[in-house]
């Protein structure tokens, strides 16, 4: 086939294959470019979910006449220069390809009016590379653009269009998140002539993300405010107990533009591994700022990936800024407890006098040796109350050391039950406590179904699932020793050895020191053989050829790997669920007061290492309305 220069239309159509691929891409490019240049209010109208109609008029600065049919050419643009504007950029949109891109695929309309201009002009297209005159248009400053009959010259692309719903839902996402970026701009949208989005301007940012996300969420959000090396994180980290189904409630910008990043995602997940429940994800809204010339934002069409180029820097810096925020939380603090469905969180009501059958209760202990730990008052029920006895001993074997077993008192029997429970209360600070003396989790009551503590605070009642708090308390004391007796060798009775790639060969020589340092002890004996000689003492019982696949697997594709210490922190996990106080154990009042006040000190309390919540709280106005009070 001879070769032949393409037709500029079919040139402008096959670049919005890689820009415009439903109408919710439409509504973002044009959102970039009305922000560019300089709007405060946006105003979206959409009819059939965007196919029939995409109408995005805002109060920017408007193109004069003469510029019109440029912003309708391809490799035309106001933002970048030169190739110094293009590795520093400030902007949202930058590639030409946009406004004539969705021009060759709908029946386009621009118009458009500059500050002191008599009128504005509008331009029209029918999706040929051939537009109209600019005529006279009467239109307030800034700039209308008209998107009709989306890809009704593509029968190739128009078949690919969800229904009209699906294609609703996903402009009204793209709104959403731009909405959230930009809170000083005022949005709207309207589908089918009926108001479905209104944001007025907010001077606060936290106004916004309330309006988007509800005030449920603000009320049990985590702010985030960390500076380090450049980079500036900040926004709102949801609660565990508010994770959702779907990623749907997720906000990360980097410089102000909404992406999409495996090294963001991959950093997120790892702060979260140990508070939420399998399969759910987390709410937050976070920003990064950095240097321009540090990231690359060509990297994708539509602008919604990015390069860093020290990405492991970066994924580093916000799993630490995460990491932190979510472990500084202890009860007391504002929206930490898990919200009771259909009971709302409220201030606590003003009580007066001292609380009644406390002032002479311990609040850090029990009296006598027990001190410090959970030493049952009476024998437990054979059918629930057996426990492990090897479970000290198994410890101190993994970490080739002292077993938390070595804390217990003198003269107690050794049951799995002491050994694990010594908890952070002797090196943790002291809870805060409110004015009247009373700790956050209260004192206790009693037991339900020698199951669930139940404690009175300040605010109202709290009851704890014992099991679940104990296994986090005992899960955190693990993963601290672990940390500091560091990753015990085992040297393999028969060395294993592994068929590689030669890349993964390479990765894993070059890696050799990271490897190293969580127990793995590898030799290159060939171009793609590996010879497995030691693994983690911890992860003996693992598959750890395969886990040593994967994470040169995660080597090779973003440069690190949390691998062996997620299957580490899973056996801890195991060692703990197995080592803490079970359902029908009964405690006695100081234990249990012992219990709170350890929850009181210990990071990530508010849910077990399994992501379940440790404990609600009923306030008092809650408790109100379950039995009418007041009514």
């Amino acid at each position: 086939m001879a070769i032949a220069k393409l037709s500029e239309q079919l040139i402008n159509q096959i670049a919005a294959g890689e820009v415009i691929e439903r109408p919710a891409s439409v509504v973002k490019e044009l959102l970039e470019n009305a922000l560019d240049a300089g709007a405060t209010r946006v105003d979206v109208r959409l009819e059939q979910g965007g196919i029939r109609l995409i109408q995005i008029s805002d109060n920017g600065g408007g193109i004069f006449r003469d510029e019109m049919p440029l912003a309708l050419s391809r490799h035309a643009t106001s933002k970048i220069a030169c190739m110094d504007d293009l590795e520093a950029l400030h902007t949202l949109g930058f590639r030409g390809e946009a406004l004539p891109s969705i021009a060759s695929v709908s029946r386009l309309s621009l118009t458009s009016m500059v500050e002191g201009e008599r009128n504005g002009w509008r331009l029209t297209g029918d999706g040929s590379d051939i537009f109209r005159e600019a005529a006279p248009a009467a239109h307030p400053v800034g700039t209308t653009v008209e998107v009709r009959d989306l890809f009704f010259n593509v029968p190739a692309r128009r078949k690919f269009v969800r229904t009209e719903r699906t294609e609703y839902n996903h402009c009204e996402n793209v709104i959403r998140t731009q909405a959230a970026c930009c809170p000083e701009v005022a949005f709207s949208l309207r589908h089918n002539d009926r108001v479905t989005l209104d944001l007025p301007a907010a001077g606060d940012p936290g106004e916004r993300v309330r309006a988007l996300l509800g005030d449920a969420f603000m009320e049990h959000a985590t702010p985030v405010d960390e500076q380090r090396a450049g980079l500036t994180l900040s926004g709102w980290l949801g609660s565990p107990t508010q994770s959702r189904a779907q990623p749907d409630q997720q906000f990360f910008f980097v410089n102000g533009r909404a992406i999409r990043d495996r090294v963001l995602a991959a950093a997120v997940r790892k702060a979260y591994q140990d508070v939420l429940y399998h399969g759910r994800h987390p709410m937050f809204v976070l920003e990064l700022e950095l240097d321009p010339t540090q990231v690359d934002v060509n990297a994708h069409p539509t602008k919604q990936e990015v390069r860093f180029r020290e990405s492991r820097m970066v994924h580093d810096f916000i799993f630490h800024a995460l990491h932190k925020a979510l472990a500084a939380l202890r009860p007391g603090d504002a929206g930490h407890a898990a919200a009771v469905p259909g009971m709302g969180a409220s201030a606590p009501r003003e009580r007066g006098g001292a609380w009644p059958e406390q002032q002479d209760r311990p609040l850090s202990g029990l009296d006598g040796p027990s001190a410090g730990g959970y030493a049952p008052a009476r024998e437990p029920r054979p059918a629930s109350g057996s426990r492990d006895p090897g479970f000290g001993a198994a410890w101190a074997e993994f970490r080739g050391g002292a077993s938390v077993a070595e804390a217990r008192p003198a003269g107690y029997a050794a049951t799995a039950y002491e050994a694990a429970a010594v908890t952070a209360a002797s090196t943790a600070p002291e809870p805060p406590a409110d004015a009247d003396g009373m700790p956050p989790l209260g004192f206790a009551l009693g037991q339900v179904a020698e199951t669930f503590i139940l404690a009175e605070s300040a605010q109202g009642l709290i009851v704890v699932d014992m099991h679940a708090a104990h296994e986090r308390i005992t899960y955190e004391r693990l993963k601290r020793e672990w940390e500091g007796a560091r990753v015990t060798s085992q040297p393999l009775l028969v060395p294993e050895t592994l068929e590689v790639t030669p890349a993964e060969a390479e990765l894993a020589e070059e890696h050799a020191g990271l490897l190293g340092e969580f127990g793995f002890e590898l030799d290159r004996a060939g171009p793609e053989t590996l010879t497995l000689r030691a693994a983690p003492a911890l992860l003996r019982d693992q598959d750890v050829a395969q886990l040593v696949r994967d994470v040169l697997a995660d080597l090779a594709s973003v440069g690190y790997s949390h691998r062996a210490e997620g299957a580490m922190n899973a056996v801890l996990g195991t060692i703990a669920c197995h080592g803490s106080v079970r359902s029908g154990r009964r405690l006695t009042l100081p234990e249990m007061n012992q219990l709170l006040r350890d929850m009181e000190a210990t990071e990530r309390s508010g849910q077990c290492n399994h992501g379940r919540p440790t404990w609600v709280e009923l306030d008092h106005q809650a408790l109100d309305r379950l039995f009418l009070r007041g009514r």
